[in-house]
């Protein structure tokens, strides 16, 4: 069998059966189709350690038509989905490289970068809410921080998704998985103030106020943007003198240290940010080890005092 009939099974085989996200099916279609521009539409069996070798090599060199190259993480992105393929071609009893086979080239995890609690308290302050847009920027980045969601995970919440009244949730994350989100009464206080000023019918709970709207009566055509958020929490923590770079994903993790810095255990974190394995969260822990360490030379005494 050839590659590319192949690679449209496996894609197909990742949304349904195995109920992974549309986007990541989409990475990995991606990663899987510069194997074919790289070693043309050959049969499956053809795949060897020759070939994946050769095929590093060019993802190494690899680069567009605005000269952009693949970082290494990018790259082991590609052999993670290869050697997925790889499985999915083996539990069908094909014949190819087996996935054992796919090394991954070491790399190194960005360091978390997250808010202390005065630069949260400064990026929530710098938001002027005399407006129906302040007080919908003001009750995002409360929701945030609150939270842990994910940018993509906000902007897909409409109005009826929300409960005021028992400040949480449910949201559907990462590989279709639901979970619960709570909310705190401040970050609750700020979205019925947003929500308040919403003299409209549109189902999105957060919705844009400039540029053309077409009227769709669902409303689909006001809903924010992952990129709108993304501006909107960069624009506030310029205004707020943060230099360091500032997302809404630093929101998220600034939630998941706060947790941790305050006693949270660490499967609980992993819970609330929808993590399906323990060691995604751990990435957390090196950043409250230093806290850790205060807390032992500050509370500890040696038997010798």
């Amino acid at each position: 069998m050839y590659i590319s009939e192949l690679i449209i099974d496996f894609i197909e085989h990742l949304e349904v059966e195995r109920g992974r996200a549309q986007k990541t099916a989409e990475n990995y279609h991606l990663y899987l189709q510069r194997l074919v521009e790289f070693a043309g539409d050959i049969e499956v069996d053809k795949i060897n350690d020759e070939l994946v070798r050769k095929w590093r090599l060019w993802l190494n060199r690899y680069s567009n038509d605005q000269d952009n190259t693949l970082s290494t993480l990018t790259q082991s992105y590609h052999l993670i989905a290869l050697r997925s393929f790889l499985g999915y071609c083996s539990k069908r009893s094909i014949k190819t490289l087996t996935p054992e086979k796919i090394e991954l080239p070491k790399t190194r995890r960005k360091q978390v970068s997250f808010l202390d609690g005065d630069e949260v308290m400064n990026l929530i302050q710098s938001i002027e809410t005399k407006n129906a847009a302040g007080l919908r920027d003001r009750a995002i980045v409360e929701l945030l921080f609150s939270s842990g969601l994910r940018v993509s995970e906000l902007v897909n919440l409409n109005r009826d998704h929300v409960n005021l009244n028992r400040g949480e949730f449910m949201v559907r994350g990462k590989g279709q998985k639901d979970r619960p989100v709570f909310i705190s009464p401040e970050a609750t206080e700020w979205l019925a103030a947003y929500l308040q000023t919403r003299t409209d019918s549109a189902k999105p709970l957060f919705i844009r106020y400039s540029g053309n709207k077409t009227g769709d009566a669902t409303g689909e055509d006001f809903r924010l943007t992952p990129r709108s958020v993304q501006r909107l929490v960069s624009h506030y923590a310029k205004l707020a003198g943060i230099t360091k770079q500032v997302s809404p994903h630093t929101l998220r993790h600034s939630f998941a240290t706060d947790l941790l810095m305050n006693g949270a255990d660490l499967r609980s974190v992993q819970s609330m940010l929808g993590h399906s394995n323990i060691a995604t969260t751990q990435v957390y822990t090196h950043v409250t080890d230093l806290h850790l360490k205060e807390i032992h030379q500050k509370f500890h005494r040696s038997k010798q005092d």
